[in-house]
């Protein structure tokens, strides 16, 4: 396995000093930008001026998680913000391969969620389609959830069918990762990791960043 990716969320950050914030976890592989639009989910952050200002700011690439309606619309806008990566949701996308080929083809690795009650297995004859596939872990729209253990046979099968067909895909999760789950997530296939208060609520975000990649390293 490739060394497993930390992915620090800033929705766990303090947004009044975003750029400290980010100097915080300089170690982290990319910072996790969670968008929400209060349509596709009942919560509300920021859109593409802030997201913009971060990737000016970040010391570390932007990984772009859109959890809004219409993201064949919005989410180029995202990649030509120089965004590195771009994920959006399955479920709220018309046509997610073309959206895919869009981002690739603006510069960006193109990424797609699904929820925890959305089925894979349509995915899996698209995996060349996508550089990530998210596996949400808990119902997408709010930080500091528990992470649901009921979505790891989902990763599992992602997981199988990726190394069956040796796609070059990343396995992303994101919910409630933390010292006590990322074995798990781990265990089940993921190689890239969100963690939000897990590593801002710390005192030492960097000493956390390599804490959780040394657990991800070592599941067993």
């Amino acid at each position: 396995m490739t060394d497993p990716r930390i992915n620090p969320s800033i929705l766990a950050a303090d947004f009044v000093n975003m750029q400290s914030e980010l100097a915080r976890i300089a170690s982290a592989d990319f910072v996790h930008v969670d968008v929400m639009d209060n349509h596709f989910v009942p919560n509300l952050t920021f859109g593409p001026q802030m997201v913009g200002r971060i990737q000016e700011t970040s010391p570390i690439p932007l990984d772009v998680h859109l959890m809004i309606d219409d993201p064949d619309r919005w989410a180029p806008e995202y990649a030509e913000l120089g965004a590195a990566s771009v994920t959006f949701h399955l479920e709220a996308a018309a046509d997610a391969v073309s959206l895919a080929r869009r981002l690739r083809a603006i510069g960006a690795r193109a990424g797609v969620a699904v929820k925890p009650g959305t089925s894979v297995e349509g995915l899996f004859d698209l995996l060349p389609e996508f550089d990530q596939i998210l596996v949400m872990t808990v119902e997408p729209g709010f930080g500091g959830q528990s992470f649901m253990p009921e979505t790891m046979p989902k990763l599992r099968a992602l997981a199988e069918q990726v190394r069956r067909r040796g796609a070059q895909v990343w396995l992303q999760v994101d919910g409630g990762i933390g010292a006590s789950t990322i074995a798990q997530a781990a265990e089940a296939g993921a190689d890239t990791f969100v963690a939000g208060s897990a590593v801002f609520g710390a005192d030492d975000p960097e000493r956390a960043i390599a804490g959780l990649r040394a657990t991800a390293s070592h599941p067993h």
